[in-house]
């Protein structure tokens, strides 16, 4: 029989295999709370399961007479249990939310209950897993015995090879296609054919029989197994941390470096095909290999550094469009193979050098499964004390060269044992490279905290000074002082920022997270129990603090360094720290709910940006559903999701998610980049509540961020579920899932390709008020006359503007033209000369045009009868009874908009699209913008829906959400046909 036959079919087996890894790490971290948890169990379980499935393998194998026989049936039970998995996950992790974790009154008990789970549900596939490789190489070395060691070192590449492309393929293809569920049951199929496939080929063959007993130098080579494996997973762990900050921390970045991992395995496992049945000394070679991995994972830290000026060169030069995107992942794997790529070479030789020389010296088949088991248990060690031990004890590059100097050991002690003298000289000098290396080189906290995968650009960060810096379990923490402000960076991307200068510009993130903890308590005064999700900078729950009547706050943090930094922000948060009624809690969210079986009165939830890996699981209908158990009746949930570096789909994804688990909700825009989703069992108790600033901590944190009437609130309500939700329909997208993981897959791609969701708050300054007309009972109180913090959300500066406007025409004294754009000066000469001076107005009409930007500056930011003023007032100038039909008809329409005069909006804006067909764009779309508003404020649908059939291809943007808003609110059944062509997926 062909080798190349069985060769081929590894291939798959390690392509299914890798799919599980991955697949499992995504099931994982929903159940775990965060991607670096789960990737580390995933990795220990995944490797113990085959270490213990190899070594049985070990003791079995001589006495099957077929052992790819036995392979075939270990492959089809393989599959048969891919097949179940998902059911049974969610059962049993359901059951442990539901019963097992509630019974648990601590967190020591529920972690260990969670990993014990955990453990059961992935580890008998992978101790089947584990068998694999023993099986299907002692079949072919007993087929085969004249090339052992080639056999064993091909089976290792093509198997290495499968799996790195199963990486690539389940995360960037198959999930997308068929969902987490659906993945592992292509993988599942796919064993079932190889199972049937090598059932078939399989034949009985003579057992390769153990012709000596172990010695000392079999035992020194397994040692060399387990203590390989643990340096190499160090590495792993180590560079997939350092790479995170280069290459960004979303799932796909995490993709793309395990591949490159383990492609790396694979070619040093092709380079042995020929060399290791026909070297000399296999054990020789083995050392030499040990010291060249060490010396090149040392080296990965000098190049690591000029990996920054990779990536922003990259950044400068790709377009941000999805085959710029494309370029971007084949770019960062490139980077990721520089530092990964030599050092992994050199791992992939070990194993099949290891198994090689013990079958020389005669140790039988057995030794297949025993150098596999001892080399996947050292790879176990190495997670666990990278994680553990290394990075957080000392950092990221002591771990690191720790691990070099394990391989470098090892590989001396193998020169000693097999050619005494070498050994001292090239220990002497690997002493003095690792000592050199150690001193000189440092890795640059700067270039590590600038996010240079996001905006390209190192500068900005090269003089920032670093006020802490760890590296934690789950991610690297920096607290950076720039000159704008302190910001608080996880894996070299900003979480928060705070401007600790009093007299400074607040920016958008303080601006949000003020708000987010002052928001509920305006809307619902009477809360007393409070919890957060992730800590950020700490300002929120020291916010919520602020309140006199407030009992208890719980911030929940899965990152202890997270709340190491935060303290670098007092005194502007002290209240998260100092306040006896706030605790801090270092724990999953998921798992802190479930064991403490608490209800809140507000849950907020404040997590990074969704292309972060794990993050997005907090925007899912599961976790939307569990959240919701640990509500009390009348309590709520306060949502922040940020809406640059994401469009209006995915958005809306979230929305749908949430929407599903919670009946009511309302959404706030903290600033023009940022909304608070504010969702309950009970209808939200609108508007916020002007007895927040009641409470003199509240209102200092308010007037701090621009906040200083009720007023302030409403201008940032943008609407209610009933208003909002036929919106976020017309973009046909699933609700997010943790199982059709929709944000995970394309947050990462939006972010690179800097899309933004910013048009959703554009709703607030749309040409006409027709949010207002849509729910005509939400409150319009005055903004604060101080119109301060127009920098971080329009509406604010776009009031004051419209003021002005309205001081200009009419008031009594003419206003000081303070930062007001010149054409809005220009509209404002030419209104006031034509129409309230009367000169010439009736030939000389270019004001229309005038006229139409203005009304759009003043109407929607003032109340009915203060924009109604102006046009009462022109109205009343003599010439106006001069003027043209359509141009008296051009003002009774700004005059209805003014007023919110649904019914004369329509009926104006109608007639004069129907008589006049030579439109400017412009003008043609404040028209179709007030006709659509009007008559669905109406109940006009039927009429709407003929009017947007009539005109919708003569607007420039006709699936701006301000047109899609009143496109579904006519006719809902078929809104997501209608802009279907305008989807991006």
């Amino acid at each position: 029989m062909s080798r190349w036959t069985f060769y081929l079919l590894f291939t798959v087996s390690g392509f299914a295999g890798l799919i599980y890894e991955s697949i499992w790490t995504h099931y994982l971290k929903l159940f775990l709370g965060h991607a670096a948890y789960a990737q580390s169990l995933v990795l220990v379980v995944f490797m113990g399961g085959m270490a213990a499935g190899a070594a049985w393998c070990a003791r079995l194998s001589e006495r099957l007479a077929n052992p790819l026989a036995g392979y075939a049936l270990v492959e089809a039970i393989i599959g048969a249990l891919a097949l179940v998995f998902h059911p049974v996950f969610v059962l049993a992790t359901d059951w442990a939310y539901e019963a097992l974790l509630p019974a648990l009154d601590h967190e020591a008990a529920a972690l260990a209950a969670k990993l014990a789970l955990s453990c059961l549900l992935i580890l008998p596939q992978s101790m089947l897993l584990g068998m694999t490789f023993p099986l299907m190489s002692a079949g072919l070395v007993r087929a085969h015995p004249a090339a052992q060691g080639e056999s064993v070192a091909m089976l290792y590449f093509t198997n290495s090879l499968g799996a790195a492309a199963g990486v690539l393929a389940s995360g960037f293809l198959l999930v997308a296609w068929v969902g987490l569920a659906g993945t592992l049951r292509v993988a599942g199929a796919l064993n079932l054919l190889l199972a049937a496939a090598v059932w078939l080929l399989a034949r009985p063959l003579p057992v390769l029989r153990k012709v000596s007993a172990e010695t000392e130098g079999s035992r020194l080579l397994l040692a060399v197994a387990f203590f390989t494996g643990l340096a190499s997973f160090i590495y792993e762990i180590v560079w997939i941390r350092m790479l995170s900050l280069v290459l960004g921390a979303s799932t796909h970045s995490f993709e793309l470096m395990l591949s490159t991992f383990i492609l790396g395995l694979a070619l040093g496992g092709l380079a042995l095909r020929r060399r290791v049945d026909r070297s000399a000394s296999p054990e020789r070679l083995l050392a030499w290999v040990q010291v060249a991995m060490g010396l090149a994972a040392l080296a990965t830290l000098p190049v690591y550094d000029f990996t920054f000026g990779l990536m922003e060169a990259l950044m400068k030069g790709l377009a941000r469009t999805a085959a710029g995107y494309l370029l971007f992942n084949v770019s960062a794997q490139a980077i990721a193979a520089l530092v990964m790529l030599p050092a992994a070479f050199c791992a992939g030789m070990t194993l099949p050098l290891i198994t090689a020389a013990l079958l020389r010296k005669g140790a039988g088949e057995a030794a297949i499964g025993r150098v596999y088991a001892a080399n996947t248990a050292g790879a176990i060690a190495g997670v666990l004390v990278a994680v553990h031990l290394g990075l957080p004890l000392v950092g990221l590059k002591g771990t690191l060269i720790a691990g070099c100097a394990i391989d470098i050991a090892l590989g001396l002690l193998l020169l000693k044992t097999t050619g005494p003298g070498t050994w001292r000289f090239a220990g002497g000098a690997c002493a003095a490279i690792l000592l050199a290396v150690g001193i000189a080189v440092e890795l640059d906290a700067n270039k590590m905290t600038a996010g240079v995968f996001r905006h390209g650009e190192l500068a900005a960060s090269r003089d920032a000074e670093i006020l802490f810096s760890k590296d934690g379990k789950t991610a690297t923490v920096h607290l950076v002082k720039y000159p704008e402000a302190v910001s608080l960076r996880t894996n070299g991307k900003s979480d928060g920022s705070i401007n600790l200068e009093p007299g400074g510009t607040r920016g958008t993130d303080e601006i949000t997270m003020v708000l987010t903890g002052a928001l509920p308590l305006a809307l619902r005064p009477q809360i007393r129990s409070a919890a957060v999700i992730g800590i950020g900078t700490g300002l929120t729950t020291h916010t919520l603090l602020q309140s006199l009547d407030i009992e208890r706050v719980d911030t929940v943090e899965i990152e202890a360094a997270m709340a190491q930094a935060a303290r670098g922000f007092m005194p502007r948060n002290s209240g998260a720290f100092a306040d006896p009624r706030g605790t801090i809690l270092i724990d999953d969210a998921k798992t802190f709910f479930s064991t403490h079986g608490r209800r809140y009165e507000l849950i907020v939830s404040e997590p990074s940006n969704p292309w972060v890996s794990g993050v997005s699981s907090l925007f899912t209908r599961e976790f939307y559903r569990r959240i919701r158990a640990h509500l009390a009746a009348e309590g709520l949930l306060v949502q922040w999701i940020q809406l640059y570096e994401i469009d209006p789909s995915l958005v809306a994804s979230v929305l749908r998610a949430l929407g599903e688990e919670f009946p009511h909700y309302a959404i706030f825009a903290a600033s023009d980049h940022d909304l608070l989703i504010v969702a309950g069992e009970r209808p939200v108790p609108l508007p916020p509540r002007a007895e927040v600033f009641e409470h003199p901590g509240l209102a200092r944190e308010l007037w701090t961020v621009h906040i200083y009437s009720g007023g302030d609130f409403d201008a940032r309500y943008l609407g209610s579920r009933s208003t909002l939700e036929p919106l976020f329909a017309s973009y046909g997208m699933p609700p997010n899932s943790d199982y059709a993981p929709v944000l995970d897959l394309n947050a990462a791609r939006q972010r690179f390709m800097e899309k933004s969701a910013t048009e959703l708050v554009a709703l607030l300054n749309a040409e006409v008020p027709l949010l207002e007309l849509l729910e005509p009972g939400r409150a319009r109180r005055p903004v604060s006359p101080l119109y301060k913090g127009g920098y971080a959300f329009e509406r604010i500066e776009a009031t004051r503007l419209a003021w002005y406007a309205r001081d200009f025409l009419i008031g009594g004294r003419r206003p000081a033209p303070e930062a007001v754009p010149t054409q809005l000066q220009k509209d404002l000469e030419l209104l006031k000369l034509r129409l309230l001076e009367c000169r010439e107005p009736r030939e000389l009409d270019v004001w229309l045009h005038g006229a139409i930007r203005v009304a759009r500056a003043l109407n929607p930011y003032l109340a009915a009868d203060d924009a109604g003023a102006v046009w009462r007032e022109i109205a009343r100038a003599p010439c106006f009874a001069e003027l043209h039909e359509f141009q008296r008809r051009w003002i009774e329409l700004f005059r209805a908009v003014a007023a919110r005069d649904a019914q004369r909006m329509a009926a104006h804006a109608s007639r004069l699209l129907e008589s006049t067909p030579e439109l400017g764009v412009e003008a043609r779309e404040y028209l179709v913008l007030a006709a659509l508003s009007g008559n669905v404020a109406i109940g006009e649908k039927a009429t709407a829906l003929q009017l947007w059939s009539a005109q919708k291809s003569k607007l420039r943007a006709p699936a701006a959400p301000a047109f899609r808003l009143l496109r579904c609110h006519a006719e809902a059944s078929s809104c997501e046909a209608e802009f279907s062509a305008y989807a991006e997926r």
